[in-house]
């Protein structure tokens, strides 16, 4: 299991308490299967709410070997709200402006 204070939330998609139902799931399972256990669970989006079935259905079939993989999944068929603001990233480092670049007056 995952850690309480562990950030669930990857690429703009909270997962919550299905994160670590994923990692509790045993592997590999298909997407029928896994839709069938976890369809009607909700992942937020930067805001706003959707359904994992949402997300993957317009997969085609495919067999998820473990949790990464559908997380992965999951963050690739989501739409752009889940991107927040754009041309933002929260991963970090500094802009040219806060790197201390200084114009002369």
């Amino acid at each position: 299991m995952t850690d309480e204070n562990e950030d669930s939330r990857k690429q703009g998609v909270e997962f919550g308490p299905l994160a670590d139902e994923l990692e509790d799931e045993e592997y590999p399972i298909d997407k029928a299967a896994l839709l069938e256990r976890y369809g009607d669970r909700e992942l937020e989006l930067e805001g706003d709410t959707t359904t994992i079935r949402t997300v993957l259905e317009a997969q085609g079939e495919a067999t998820y070997e473990s949790a990464d993989d559908v997380r992965r999944c999951v963050i690739g068929m989501v739409s752009d709200e889940a991107i927040g603001r754009d041309n933002y990233s929260d991963r970090g480092g500094s802009t040219e402006s806060e790197e201390g670049t200084e114009e002369s007056v």
